[in-house]
């Protein structure tokens, strides 16, 4: 985790003097004035994050320098690829999309869909009590 975090930390260095050139060439335009150092900002959690994340879980084969690709081998993590859950989050988002350009009262079936698909794709794997 240590390169992601100082790949996204160094971002802090690129965005914050990127927005306040930006803030003085545009004269002080209100939208990419806040919003190119709210980027920075972003990236400072994000890598932030990682930093601490870092710090907890064991060194990686992509945080050794002399790291061999046979390393990484073995199970990456757990997928289920026959889910039908992302594709009810994507139609949720499509319509959420959708009411931008319709209407906002597409908005109410759009939270209500992304509700369902999240609550689904989230205890899909679930047992017990939960279980559906």
């Amino acid at each position: 985790m240590k390169i992601e975090a100082k790949l996204f930390l160094y971002g802090i260095l690129f965005f914050f003097p990127i927005g306040l050139i930006y803030g003085l060439w545009s004269d002080g335009e209100a939208v990419g004035t806040v919003s190119i150092p709210l980027v920075g900002g972003l990236v400072g959690m994000i890598g932030g994050y990682f930093a601490l994340l870092a710090r907890r879980i064991d060194p990686r084969p992509e945080d050794d320098e002399l790291g061999e690709i046979e390393q990484g081998a073995g199970v990456q993590g757990t997928f289920s690829p026959w889910s039908w859950w992302p594709l009810v989050v994507a139609i949720a988002a499509s319509v959420g999309f959708l009411a931008l350009a319709v209407g906002w009262w597409l908005m109410v079936p759009a939270a209500a869909l992304s509700v369902v698909g999240l609550v689904g794709w989230l205890f899909e794997y679930s047992r017990g009590q939960h279980a559906h």
